[in-house]
């Protein structure tokens, strides 16, 4: 899942969901308006039914507080905080749910083959 992704090209989310979707990964993309990234819909809110591995935050800490009850009820494996995302609060919430976080950009994870 890409929480924070946007249609506008030049966005790191919407990088993201390229390159993803390049490598085959299936995508949620959830964002602040209802759109499309090339054959990815981006949804305005997102289901706690969906089975996650990788969260990929696109959305600053003030704009995280909004979604945090949703993530953690989500369940994902990992929590990746993109540069600028970086959060301790949903760290610490994540982690005590037993959920991974890691500080890190997620396409340079891919580009490296570390996703």
């Amino acid at each position: 899942m890409v929480l924070g992704a946007s249609e506008k090209p030049d966005r790191f989310s919407n990088k993201a969901v390229r390159l993803l979707r390049s490598y085959q990964h299936d995508v949620i993309a959830v964002g602040a308006a209802i759109g499309q990234i090339e054959d990815v819909r981006i949804e305005d809110e997102f289901s706690t039914k969906e089975r996650v591995h990788t969260l990929s935050l696109y959305l600053n800490p003030t704009l995280q507080k909004k979604y945090y009850d949703g993530i953690i009820a989500l369940k994902p494996l990992r929590i990746i905080f993109n540069p600028g995302t970086e959060n301790e609060e949903l760290k610490t919430l994540a982690e005590n749910a037993g959920i991974k976080t890691e500080n890190a950009c997620t396409l340079v994870l891919l580009n490296t083959r570390q996703y």
